[in-house]
């Protein structure tokens, strides 16, 4: 199959975080016609696991949604930053704790027909608390969760952001 051909787009709606725009787009053998575009900032998060092999959850609710759920640490892309330096900041900034170091775990696209939203997933491993978290509306409570529960939260619906979730079962299929 051959590559969609884009003759144009104009923006519809722009703030810092989501840009709409409508973009005129040709399929091979179709017509030509205006398709909705959704771009998003990029979003950092972090599964953070300490010794025992349990993950940092924080408990919250998404308005947008009108969802609870276990979620890790996450947030857009300041200006400037590092994916890596965005990782590591929401960490401390959500939860209090802090992580010297992340490593890549998972990236994924999650409405790649609709949407460019780019979504990072990095892995640490161990963590210091410093203080309560600075964003203090992020989550309703803040626990570590065994990994070996995580499997049967994700089923359940315990756990539903796209991120934790590509995050977290990234990390259950690579262990041994």
């Amino acid at each position: 199959m051959s590559e969609w051909t884009v003759h144009g787009s104009r923006p519809i709606y722009t703030s810092p975080w989501v840009e709409l725009d409508l973009v005129d787009v040709e399929p091979p053998g179709r017509d030509r016609y205006e398709h909705h575009l959704v771009k998003f900032a990029p979003v950092s998060a972090v599964v953070v696991l300490n010794d025992r092999d349990d993950v940092l959850m924080m408990w919250r609710h998404r308005f947008a949604t009108d969802t609870w759920n276990w979620e890790i640490p996450s947030g857009i892309v300041e200006a400037g930053e590092t994916l890596e330096q965005a990782a590591i900041r929401e960490v401390e900034e959500e939860t209090g704790w802090r992580v010297a170091a992340v490593e890549p775990l998972a990236y994924n696209q999650p409405i790649g027909g609709m949407s460019n939203a780019e979504h990072t997933t990095f892995i640490a491993r161990g963590a210091e608390y410093i203080a309560p978290p600075v964003d203090t509306h992020e989550a309703d409570r803040i626990e570590w969760i065994p990994l070996d529960r995580i499997q049967g939260m994700i089923d359940r619906r315990e756990i539903v952001a796209g991120v934790a979730v590509v995050g977290l079962l990234q990390l259950l299929a690579r262990r041994p």
